[in-house]
Order: structure tokens, then C-alpha cells, then sequence
């Protein structure tokens, strides 16, 4: 691709779009504009990061084919949630490559659909871009490079409450609470509540054992499709395990219909901004293994401060490999594209973690290339 192109991050003033365009800028002086429908906001980051970014007031409703807005643009960053995809088609039908860090399935699996349109533009669209979906992919699809014959996978994470997150992500979590939704188990499709059917799992030996309950994270629906795994779900869990509790005593208790009124979400993030429940501390856990043979459980783990910035270093190093590299048309998830090795070890630079990006936690869990690396730092 050329690389004289300028990259477009929407909502780039957001919580986790700032910390993707001060990354971005510091590797692509004068690239980079901010953009959203909020140019105040937008100016002050650009002045802020001494003018290296360009601001741009963009409402991403209004952009049709005939927009000058999008010319020059190689790249564009997606950091807020839509309604639909035409902005997402209108990137595609230009040969603009697409990047998005949406939680959503449903609207992950429409920008799916737009997989023959990428390929017929030449534009490369990645998705399940960040921590979960993203990372949580990435340790997946290592376990399948380990041991091909992987038929199950558990994913399990750990959020803190006292990071400083966007509305959009208080939002999804709130909505998530009351969400029903189908997971791949063996060859049925079975129906699951958010909040219900707890496990307990051991993170660390620094956070201990936790409860952690279903959650409708898209990497449960994409990594069967992506990676031939036949059955994945994901647990959630909060650092405060007494805030857990109370989410899952709210749920039985049928209160949680409650949280579906904008009214009382609205309420809830305020209420969340003001007090602190816990720390920035996050936690990632995956097990894989095979049904039919007893003993065989592999299990891999991330530790880590601050959910938010760390979606944005990933979000960020995907930019920057897209933009100095070249990759496949069409659509894509993180793991078709990305070894999960070399993507993870690129963070550890920026990344100050408790314990190491992947660690042996059970026997025959093989880790020579990475203990390999490990040794070489």
C-alpha cells in the first residue's frame, strides 16, 4: 500500500482513541487525523500533542460517495459504535483499509458480509481488534498452534472497575448484563445467559481463585469460525469479587431488567465515575483442550494494568503494521492475520505487566519458542 496516505481515527478523542492517536502520531508525524462530530475536542488533542495530528469535525452519517473527506486516506481507525455498516461499505468501496475494536458481534458479523466487496477494492479490514476480542483471539489461536487437534477452548477475563473507561464501554457492559445469546458446544448451538452458570478459575497466584459468570464477548462466535474450534465461551469477572457477587445476586434476582432503562444506565455511569471499586488491574485466562483425552488442558494468561490503554497499544501496533506492510483484501479477524507471539511480545515493550505475556501454567502446555524469546530480552 502507499504510504504517503493519512490515517483517520474516529472518535480519536475518546478514551481509548486518544491513547491510539498519541501513539500513532509519534510514528507518523502529520499522518494522523482526529476526527468525530465533537472538533473542539478534537482541536484540543491536536494542540495538546503539539499539533502532530490533524483535527477533523466528521459526523460518519453523513458521509456518502461523493464525500472529499475520505480522499488521501489510507487507513481509518474506528473507535465509536455505529448503527450500520455504510460507512464501513463507503471505506470499502474507496480501497481505504478499515481497522475496528467493536465488542459487537452483530455488527462484526454484518461487516463480514461486506468480505467479497474488500476483496474486489483491494481494502483490508480487520476486526476483533483490542483486548477482548483481540488478545483473548491471539492466545487462542495459539493453543490451536500448539496442538491441532484442540476441540474446546474457555476464556476467562478479569476487568477492572477502577479504570477510567468511555460511556460506550459502560454502556455494552450494562446491555451485556441482560443478554441472551447462542455458543458452540461440540456440534450444538446452545441458548446461555449473561451473568449465569458461574465457574471459578485461578488467574494468578497474585489475584487468587474468582467466580466468573458468561458474558457475551464476540470472541466466543468468531474463533469457531476462524480457528475450527467447535466449542469456545467466555467467563467474566471483575478485580472487586464482591461487585461480582453483587452483579450475579442482581441478575437472580431479576433486578437487572432494570439496568436495561437508559435512565438508570445513565445514573449507573455517573455513579461509576465518581467511585471506585477497584483497581486498573486485567486479567485474560484460556483453557484449551481435547474431550477425548483426559489430562490434555493447556492454559496460557495475560496480566495487566489499564484494559483501556492496552486495547489502544493493540489497536495502534495493528494500524502501523498495516500501514508499513502488506496484507490480504478481504475481511479479517486479528488471529487470521497476526501471529500471536510476535504481536504480543511488540507490547511488552510498551507495557509494563506483573507476570509475563504467556505463561505454563499445566503439564505439556509447550512453551519453548517462548521461553526462547524470553531469554533473548
Amino acid at each position: 500500500m502507499q504510504n504517503n496516505g493519512k490515517i483517520l481515527i474516529i472518535g480519536g478523542y475518546g478514551a481509548v482513541g486518544k491513547i491510539i492517536s498519541t501513539a500513532l502520531a509519534n510514528l507518523f508525524l502529520s499522518k494522523v487525523i482526529v476526527a468525530g462530530r465533537n472538533y473542539k475536542k478534537a482541536k484540543n488533542l491536536a494542540v495538546e500533542l503539539n499539533k502532530k495530528v490533524s483535527p477533523l469535525e466528521l459526523d460518519i452519517e453523513s458521509i456518502d460517495e461523493d464525500d472529499e473527506r475520505l480522499i488521501g486516506v489510507s487507513i481509518v481507525l474506528m473507535c465509536i459504535d455505529q448503527k450500520n455498516t455504510e460507512f464501513v461499505r463507503q471505506c470499502v468501496k474507496r480501497g481505504i483499509h478499515y481497522i475496528d475494536i467493536t465488542a459487537n458481534y452483530d455488527f462484526l458479523s454484518k461487516i463480514e458480509l461486506l468480505d467479497n466487496e474488500a476483496k474486489e477494492n483491494n481494502s483490508t479490514v480487520i476486526l476483533s481488534v483490542g483486548v477482548a476480542p483481540g488478545l483473548t483471539n491471539l492466545l487462542a489461536k495459539h493453543c490451536k498452534q500448539i496442538s491441532e487437534d484442540i476441540q474446546f477452548t474457555n476464556i476467562y477475563i478479569l476487568l477492572g472497575l477502577g479504570e477510567k473507561h468511555g460511556e460506550a464501554a459502560y454502556h455494552w457492559t450494562f446491555n451485556d448484563f441482560n443478554d441472551e445469546f447462542y455458543i458452540n458446544e461440540g456440534k450444538c448451538r446452545l441458548k446461555v445467559k449473561s451473568f449465569e452458570d458461574g465457574r471459578q478459575i485461578v488467574f494468578s497466584d497474585k489475584i487468587g481463585k474468582r467466580m466468573a459468570y458468561r458474558s457475551n464477548f464476540s470472541d466466543q462466535h468468531v474463533i469457531p469460525k476462524t480457528l475450527d474450534i467447535s466449542s469456545v465461551s467466555t467467563r467474566l469477572c471483575f478485580d472487586s469479587a464482591f461487585m461480582t457477587s453483587l452483579y450475579a445476586l442482581i441478575k437472580k434476582t431479576g433486578l437487572s431488567k432494570l439496568v436495561k432503562l437508559k435512565i438508570v444506565q445513565d445514573s449507573l455511569i455517573k455513579f461509576f465515575k465518581i467511585f471506585r471499586f477497584g483497581s486498573d488491574q486485567f486479567a485474560l485466562k484460556l483453557e484449551a483442550g481435547v474431550y477425548w483425552e483426559e489430562g490434555r488442558l493447556y492454559e496460557c494468561s495475560i496480566n495487566g494494568n489499564g484494559q483501556g490503554y492496552t486495547t489502544g497499544l493493540v489497536a495502534a501496533k495493528v494500524a502501523e503494521k498495516l500501514y508499513t506492510s502488506t496484507f490480504d483484501s478481504g475481511v479479517h479477524h486479528i488471529e487470521n492475520l497476526f501471529d500471536p507471539v510476535d504481536l504480543i511480545q511488540s507490547l511488552s515493550v510498551n507495557l509494563n505487566f506483573e507476570e509475563s505475556f504467556l505463561m505454563e501454567k499445566k503439564i505439556q502446555y509447550i512453551t519453548e519458542n517462548l521461553q526462547q524469546n524470553k531469554d533473548n530480552q
